[in-house]
């Protein structure tokens, strides 16, 4: 496991925990030699990670849509960026490219992203799973809704199939660290 991708917001107005929970993440990925595969943008916890990567010597995929592009909102940190027509391109590029992703906090576009993945693993589609980084209980609500779907069977087999929780920085490296090799 060596290509970490990362869901999160790109929000500037957000509680500084989150900024100071992704530094954290962001220096341990650089400092262990992973490479990040994120959406590029040059703002939020998008930039905080790469920061953090290059600055720790890690290598910085990014997979940059043509609205970002247009807008001036795409980061100088990458060393290798994908330019991708919208958004539905990013999120297959991303997974492609990513061994594993991560969801930190976010917003309506990282759900986007994370259903994206459970969605097509459950149909198959590939193996990988993601780890809901749950930084002060923020993915607890969503958490209690998948297992709802399960209770009223709205699914077919066992969500937490297609993903794990880490509430805490340890919790996280330590599912990294078991992540065998997925090149699905």
């Amino acid at each position: 496991m060596n290509k970490i991708g990362i869901f999160c917001s790109a929000s500037q107005t957000i509680d500084d925990v989150y900024f100071q929970k992704t530094k954290e993440l962001g220096k341990w990925i650089g400092e262990q030699g992973k490479t990040l595969v994120y959406g590029g943008a040059n703002m939020g916890l998008m930039e905080c990670m790469a920061q953090a990567v290059k600055q720790n010597g890690g290598k910085i995929v990014g997979v940059v849509p043509s609205k970002l592009e247009e807008n001036e909102k795409v980061s100088t940190l990458p060393d290798k960026l994908f330019h991708t027509k919208n958004l539905s391109d990013r999120k297959d590029l991303i997974l492609a490219e990513s061994d594993i992703m991560i969801a930190l906090p976010g917003g309506i576009g990282t759900l986007d992203e994370v259903f994206h993945v459970m969605a097509s693993a459950s149909i198959g589609y590939h193996s990988k799973k993601i780890i809901f980084y749950n930084i002060e209980g923020f993915y607890d609500e969503l958490l209690i809704l998948l297992n709802t779907f399960e209770e009223k069977q709205f699914t077919r087999h066992k969500l937490s199939h297609y993903y794990n929780v880490a509430n805490n920085f340890k919790e996280l490296t330590n599912l990294l660290n078991q992540q065998p090799n997925n090149n699905d």
